[in-house]
């Protein structure tokens, strides 16, 4: 009960299930000296959707999720609150109500609930799942602004990569040309020599943020499969250990890295919307008709560069900071709660920014004819007009940027 100090904001239901999950998941592994009937509450509110009211601020990262974890330590008490769909309500109401019995803990139990690193799990779990579908869009869009902008598709041949061969940077370059197979665009003579780096350098800006984002993932698997309570048992050797498997370090760190990943990923998709509005390469003005009383998209443009800026400033490393804790005892902490709801705040601005390029490169596409891409394009975007129409003359842009965002979360790329 002291310990259920959470502050801010409660975090999305879906990010509470994920912690009644990894909870459940590093219990079940018999070092936490818990009784059956613990994991059995803690899966009951699962499988129920009952799920605990868990706060966005007040861990460390150290001794585990302190502060957030004691928050179920509640709801499992009857005491506290719980999500029901969209309402929020007192445990105890909704326990009188399925017949339920608040659970009464034994010996060890307490540390165990209110130690560990769901939390920060949790959020990586996500940030990582929605980062895969995220950066495949991020492929997609610039292939699409390439086609739009009558960009070579040269830098994107195997042959280069080959000599470099980063997994990532490969990858993002396949993916590319799958895109762009049947473009007559891409084939097209150019005048000009050679596109700028926002373009060129697709494959190794997009390829070292989907390898900080494998290597995200081998941390994350390896973290979710872990014991992380404390003090952790081994029967087999009649052993009980207090050590620091709590300590959020490995992962403060990949979500530290994971949001430089995605601020690099915006910072150059915002700079592809910068390029298709500058009247190049027989693009109009802001890509409206009668620029000039018409203002199109310059103002689109303003609102992934303040997106940019700020993912900037969010990418300060929140693992470097440390500060005393428990009279000096956690005198090293992890700050992963911190790095992991930061990150999140980065992955919510790269998604608008992507949009912002979704919404401009299409119009690009399209001012310059759409009958000549590829295949992939043309049935992306015949899709996505039933969403987010053409701009012929000055409107409200804001409802487009929602649409395509919500866009992007229901249409499957063929990756």
């Amino acid at each position: 009960m002291s310990h259920a100090c959470g502050a801010g904001n409660p975090i999305d239901p879906v990010l509470v299930r994920l912690m009644l999950l990894l909870k459940v998941q590093g219990l079940s592994q018999g070092h936490s000296g818990v009784h059956l009937e613990t994991v059995e509450a803690l899966l009951r509110l699962y499988n129920e959707d009952v799920l605990p009211v868990v706060y966005d601020k007040g861990s460390l990262g150290a001794s585990g999720d302190l502060a957030p974890l004691a928050h179920i330590g509640l709801v499992l008490l009857g005491q506290g609150e719980v999500w029901q769909g969209d309402e929020i309500r007192p445990t105890m109401e909704v326990y009188e109500e399925k017949g339920w019995e608040p659970l009464r803990m034994h010996a060890k139990e307490g540390l165990a609930i209110l130690n560990g690193t769901q939390f920060m799990s949790a959020h990586g779990v996500w940030l990582c799942n929605e980062l895969e579908r995220l950066f495949t869009w991020g492929d997609f869009i610039a292939a699409l602004t390439l086609d739009a902008f009558h960009g070579h598709l040269s830098p994107f041949y195997s042959l280069v990569h080959d000599i470099r061969p980063h997994k990532g940077q490969s990858s993002v370059a396949a993916r590319v040309r799958s895109f762009l197979e049947g473009s007559r665009y891409v084939g097209q003579p150019k005048e000009h020599v050679q596109d700028p780096y926002c373009v060129r350098c697709v494959p190794q800006v997009h390829g070292a943020s989907w390898d900080a984002l494998e290597y995200a993932k081998g941390v994350l698997q390896t973290e979710v499969d872990a014991v992380t309570d404390n003090p952790t048992i081994f029967p087999e050797q009649e052993v009980i250990i207090s050590a620091g498997n709590f300590h959020g370090q490995p992962l403060a760190l990949i979500f530290d890295q994971l949001a430089i990943a995605m601020a690099e990923m915006g910072s150059i998709s915002e700079r592809r919307t910068y390029k298709l509005n500058m009247r190049h390469r027989g693009l109009p003005s802001f890509l409206i008709e009668d620029a000039g009383l018409n203002s199109g998209f310059m103002i689109a443009q303003y609102t992934a560069a303040s997106l940019v800026s700020e993912n900037k400033q969010l990418c300060t490393p929140a693992s470097v900071d440390t500060i005393d804790s428990s009279q000096g005892q956690e005198d090293h902490v992890s700050m992963g709660a911190n790095a992991a709801t930061k990150a999140g705040r980065v992955m919510n601005n790269l998604e608008e920014i992507l949009a912002i390029e979704l919404v401009n490169a299409a119009q690009a596409l399209e001012l310059r004819g759409i009958e000549d891409s590829s295949p992939a394009i043309k049935k992306m975007i015949g899709s996505f007009r039933e969403m987010v129409p053409f701009v012929e003359e000055d409107r409200p842009l804001y409802p487009l940027f929602w649409s395509a965002k919500a866009f992007m979360r229901e249409y499957e790329l063929e990756a």
